[in-house]
């Protein structure tokens, strides 16, 4: 009888345990978020404070006419004597606004998103604080670096959605024309231009980690080389309609231009499936 009273106390006892772990796993977590959150919304102030300037000079600046992606891009084909086949046709948008509101709105959007780019790293460190305790001695040699690569990824997609992707989609949208009797004018709203532009480099920002998502499915045997290598024809098509929608002309230089770093990501994503299938089959010798 006194053994099953101490049993159950013992069975208590470790519930208890095993509850408040869980709690601290949870106050863990709360305060993860909270200091992310914090650094995100401090660099969303200090972007709001400098609004105008952002707005002038980094929101709007793919719209007009002396962005440098157009003049650069034009010198490189006359570089390159390819004539005008990389100038892009004259760009003139205005913005529209239909509501009381929309300025301010769309400022908060702006230090929002912005504020989220400039803290990606800050928060993705947190992150990985909260996952770390729970990885294996091997697991945290495989993601050693994993921050500054993820990083890195996350801002060359965002610069190639801002210096690339983004004005080739404006300059191709405002010089669409739809009917030739001139009864449609484009005046888009200011929360839609700022909505694309926001699609645009957070959509390219992530789909840069696709090296990194690669490795870690590569890793827990989702994917390996000789799948990516099978659909590596449809993976290329893919790329290639895409780089001839977003493109402002139908010559293939620049739609090449467009595809190229989409093509190396999907290399890249194989080299790395291909490193982690050897490491595999290595550990399985080693073990037989």
């Amino acid at each position: 009888m006194a053994s099953n009273k101490k049993s159950i106390f013992n069975r208590n006892n470790n519930n208890e345990k095993a509850e408040m772990s869980f709690i601290d796993h949870l106050e863990a977590l709360r305060w993860h978020i909270v200091r992310s959150g914090l650094v995100w919304v401090g660099a969303a102030i200090i972007l709001f404070i400098k609004i105008d300037w952002i707005f002038d000079h980094v929101i709007f600046a793919p719209a007009q006419s002396d962005f440098v992606t157009y003049s650069g891009l034009c010198n490189l084909g006359h570089y390159l004597h390819l004539g005008d086949a990389l100038c892009m046709p004259p760009i003139n948008i205005q913005l529209q606004g239909n509501t009381i509101s929309g300025p301010f709105m769309a400022a908060i959007s702006i230090a929002m998103v912005g504020g989220m780019i400039v803290a990606f790293p800050y928060i993705f460190w947190e992150l990985w604080r909260f996952i770390k305790p729970a990885l294996s001695a091997k697991e945290l040699k495989y993601s050693r670096g994993s921050i500054f690569w993820v990083s890195l990824c996350f801002f060359l997609g965002a610069l190639f959605g801002y210096f690339l992707l983004a004005p080739f989609t404006f300059n191709f949208l405002a010089n669409f024309s739809l009917g030739t009797g001139n009864s449609y004018k484009y005046m888009p709203t200011l929360d839609d231009y700022i909505d694309t532009l926001n699609d645009i480099i957070l959509g390219c920002g992530l789909s840069f980690e696709l090296p990194i998502i690669a490795f870690v499915l590569a890793k827990i045997g989702l994917i390996s080389a000789d799948f990516l290598r099978k659909y590596r024809k449809y993976a290329f098509v893919v790329i290639l309609i895409v780089a001839a929608i977003i493109t402002p002309s139908p010559d293939w230089t620049s739609q090449i231009i467009v595809a190229i770093p989409l093509l190396l990501l999907y290399e890249i994503s194989v080299f790395i499936a291909a490193k982690v299938d050897k490491a595999n089959e290595e550990k399985e010798r080693e073990w037989s």
